[in-house]
């Protein structure tokens, strides 16, 4: 073919822009579209006059799901590795190490575990607040398999959550599960020492659960592996022994970790940002608040 019969065929043009020179045909009516009016599909593109049909075939519950999913999300992914949860499986590992070395591991212990009995001076004579977040980088150092199991955990977790949320989002959620793991040994076992990260790795599950139903996905295989968890958790305390799991932590966290994820999932859009940030404000402020239980009502958690 001459360059003046390329020229006088009309096919190798855009339909609607018949100066602009293409090679791209729309997948339904194959005719020549130029990059302007190229609307990507699920296979190939199509021209407006195609997606226009395309959208009026659409049923009611179609047209809904694709100005949801398409609409500014507070909840989006986050590009790279999962920074955040190695950050974390870091930093405990860490300290778990200074927790073997001999005559000095017991004082990281001693530093970081928590008990109620630290958030009350009045009575016990010591205030550090600090120890309801710091319990959660510090292990049973008798056994490896504490800290094994929830790093394992923490690792397989994360990988699914901090991309979804974000890395701020994903620590947030950590956190405030842990925090919530906490409060939950000060009112329901204020006599207990506890050490371990498990408050907040429940509230990964948890968080997992909602978000994993909100965007539609099988949830079936996460909500095995945490009723199979809160089996293991719940069974020694019902048969009595001396397994020694904080069941209390294992339920405020999960607790809090479904409430964040609720507020996650209700507050996606770009707009509704400054009202997230004030719920999950409102969640810390909530916590706390429920530290002051015991102090009002002592007889209800000092037995």
């Amino acid at each position: 073919m001459t360059t003046d019969d390329f020229q006088r065929n009309r096919e190798n043009f855009c339909y609607r822009h018949p100066d602009r020179q293409s090679f791209v045909l729309c997948q339904r009516c194959l005719r020549t579209i130029c990059p302007e009016c190229q609307t990507p599909a699920a296979v190939g593109v199509v021209c407006p006059e195609c997606l226009r049909d395309q959208q009026k075939a659409q049923s009611p519950a179609q047209r809904k799901a694709e100005r949801q999913w398409s609409r500014p999300r507070a909840v989006s992914a986050s590009s790279g590795r999962p920074i955040v949860t190695y950050a974390l499986i870091g930093i405990t590992a860490f300290v778990y190490l200074l927790q073997l070395i001999p005559g000095f591991g017991d004082t990281v212990t001693g530093a970081l575990m928590f008990t109620p009995a630290y958030l009350y001076p009045a009575w016990f004579g010591v205030f550090e607040p600090w120890r309801l977040i710091t319990v959660l980088f510090v292990h049973d150092s008798n056994g490896i398999w504490h800290v094994a199991l929830n790093m394992l955990a923490l690792w397989m977790l994360g990988r699914s959550l901090e991309p979804l949320l974000g890395r701020g989002r994903f620590l947030t959620l950590y956190l405030l599960s842990g925090l919530g793991g906490s409060v939950a040994v000060v009112l329901l076992g204020f006599d207990t020492f506890v050490v371990g990260a498990s408050g907040a790795i429940y509230g990964l599950f948890g968080a997992l659960l909602i978000i994993g139903r909100h965007i539609g996905a099988n949830i079936t295989g996460i909500a095995v592996v945490l009723g199979i968890n809160l089996v293991i958790t719940f069974l020694p305390l019902l048969y009595g022994g001396g397994v020694r799991v904080s069941w209390q932590a294992h339920l405020g966290g999960l607790l809090t970790g479904l409430l964040v994820a609720f507020i996650f999932t209700r507050t996606r859009a770009v707009r509704q940002r400054r009202l997230q940030i004030g719920l999950l404000v409102a969640v810390a402020a909530g916590l706390v608040a429920l530290l002051f239980v015991p102090a009002l009502f002592p007889a209800l958690v000092l037995g």
